[in-house]
């Protein structure tokens, strides 16, 4: 599958992606990509969160196109609780960036505490887990256990911490590469 196949929806998280951040770079690099926008991006209600992508990937069939569903951080947890709302059919596959750890949501009082515990269930469409090994917002482990439940290829990233911005990884080219192998296999 190539990026123009499919409605590249991108799924922030925590604070939305700055204009430097990778997402917001890939955002306006691809064609039929659009950010999944939230009214709360600094105090995230999942259920808010999980409507709006529900409405996103509806909005997608229009295009007849299925989604590739992009999602960084706190967007990757709201992609796991949205799974059982979203038709196989409508998603190609989800690209699933550092999800944060329980403790790690659970230390953050603005934080909906309904985003914990995080669904340790298959999802029902192909997906990629990349992982760090220094995230400070999740261990590695907790990231392989996520990718083994949900059935995820997990891949290590290194030491990336939590690929974004302040990490290092505006234009992240090696995720985009990574992104690309995916596709492939849609």
């Amino acid at each position: 599958m190539r990026t123009s196949d499919a409605d590249i929806l991108f799924i922030p998280g925590l604070g939305n992606s700055g204009p430097d951040h990778w997402q917001t770079r890939w955002e306006k690099k691809l064609s039929t990509a659009r950010r999944v926008e939230q009214e709360d991006w600094e105090r995230p209600k999942l259920e808010d969160w999980i409507a709006r992508l529900v409405e996103e990937v509806a909005n997608s069939q229009a295009s007849k196109r299925p989604a590739v569903l992009i999602a960084h951080s706190l967007g990757s947890l709201a992609v796991v609780h949205a799974a059982p709302l979203l038709a196989p059919r409508q998603i190609a596959g989800a690209y699933l960036i550092t999800p944060p750890s329980n403790g790690a949501i659970t230390a953050l009082p603005d934080l909906d505490p309904a985003f914990v515990p995080a669904p340790m269930t298959a999802l029902p469409f192909p997906s990629v887990l990349v992982a760090s090994r220094n995230d400070p917002y999740g261990s590695f482990a907790d990231a392989q256990a996520k990718a083994q439940a949900w059935g995820s290829t997990l891949v290590d990233a290194g030491d990336a911490g939590h690929i974004n911005t302040e990490s290092g990884h505006g234009p992240w080219p090696e995720g985009l590469m990574r992104l690309a192998t995916f596709l492939k296999t849609l």
